[in-house]
């Protein structure tokens, strides 16, 4: 059984103007989310900030989701980190509090080889008992999960079940799912290649797009996995604008700016993340507003 299907938000954590943790818009983003057809809520991950959070902040916003989201839909922890101890300690600390699943991003910075990815991922799934979904998203970390090693990783650690891929290279994810087959649940992680990993055996997406658009993101893997590829890949092609529009500067200073934009409230971001140039505001402004959600 899939940790989910269809479409889950990297939701960004809100904060206030002093750019400590809005918790109250926090639980308003949540239940919107779930309002609209979310199927899971991934918290702390990259969208939401984490690296920029405290281990304490990071802990209470994985608490407090959790709590507030109360198992109608899963909540998944990003709890990863180029530490493997930070990260057991993170990922013992979200299955304290009840998180359903973990997001394991591979170590940045410090660009660990295939033995270490292996040794590093065993060790932290090996600490809890529930399931974990690796990331690769080597733009971001400088450092690429092999299909080989994720093989390998799913083969020997029970728990290791899915991964996000961000790699952007269909070749190798292909090569993946030959490899793994249905051990492994693929989850698209970039907006503008939902529908193509969807039908090379993916369970779904791990959105951005979705803090703004969840009933769109949403509809786009139910129709697909209704059997209404046409509707789906339509769906995918309407949002591409929008897509590039939330990433033309770093994820997430787009989204959280169009949040801000649609009134949501989603306040400032943290240094070293910044406001967005005014040229590409405008371009977010139009490409919203072409989309329908502004």
């Amino acid at each position: 059984m899939s940790v989910f299907t269809g479409s889950g938000v990297a939701i960004v954590t809100p904060m206030h103007e002093d750019t400590s943790v809005n918790y109250e818009k926090l639980a308003e983003l949540l239940e919107e989310q779930i309002e609209q057809g979310t199927d899971s809520i991934i918290i702390c991950g990259t969208t939401g900030e984490a690296s920029t959070l405290s281990h304490e902040e990071h802990l209470d916003v994985i608490r407090f989701a959790v709590e507030k989201v109360a198992g109608r839909i899963p909540v998944i922890a990003g709890t990863g980190s180029n530490s493997t101890e930070t990260a057991v300690y993170l990922s013992t600390e979200a299955e304290k509090y009840g998180a359903d699943a973990l997001l394991l991003v591979t170590p940045y910075y410090n660009k660990a080889t295939q033995k270490g990815l292996k040794q590093h991922f065993a060790t932290v799934a090996n600490a809890v008992h529930i399931p974990v979904i690796l990331y690769n998203v080597p733009g971001r970390t400088g450092c690429a999960l092999q299909p080989e090693t994720t093989a390998w990783l799913v083969e020997n650690v029970e728990n290791i079940v899915g991964i996000k891929e961000a790699s952007g290279n269909f070749t190798q994810i292909a090569r993946l799912m030959r490899l793994c087959g249905d051990k492994i649940e693929l989850y698209s992680g970039n907006d503008d290649q939902t529908v193509p990993i969807l039908s090379l055996g993916g369970r779904g997406v791990i959105s951005v797009l979705a803090n703004v658009a969840p009933r769109q993101t949403h509809e786009m893997t139910a129709a697909w996995f209704a059997g209404d590829t046409e509707k789906s890949r339509a769906m995918q092609i309407e949002a591409m604008d929008l897509i590039d529009a939330l990433f033309c500067e770093v994820n997430p200073i787009p989204v959280k700016t169009a949040l801000n934009l649609m009134g949501k409230e989603a306040g400032p971001l943290r240094l070293p993340l910044c406001e967005m140039d005014e040229k590409n505001l405008e371009r977010l402004r139009g490409a919203m507003t072409a989309y329908g959600i502004l």
